[in-house]
């Protein structure tokens, strides 16, 4: 999570577990838009969040107002 104060985007937890601290974001698959993170070449890295959304300001307003679900593990 962001720290009180904080203008940097919260980090990914299941990226920090691997070992790297990538900004969560919109990402969108074929399943639809998940928050996840993205590594340094702009791909794909973590899908952070259980659900997916079928718009991406459905999945943008969740992870703005925090209105998602981590996922625990890969």
């Amino acid at each position: 999570m962001t720290e009180p104060g904080s203008t940097l985007p919260p980090k990914g937890m299941l990226a920090a577990a691997a070992g790297k601290a990538f900004p969560l974001e919109v990402c969108k698959s074929a399943a639809g838009f998940y928050i996840g993170t993205h590594n340094e070449e702009g791909a794909p890295f973590t899908r952070e969040s259980c659900e997916y959304w079928r718009k991406r300001d459905q999945a943008e307003q969740a992870l703005t107002k925090g209105l998602w679900t981590q996922k625990p593990n890969f």
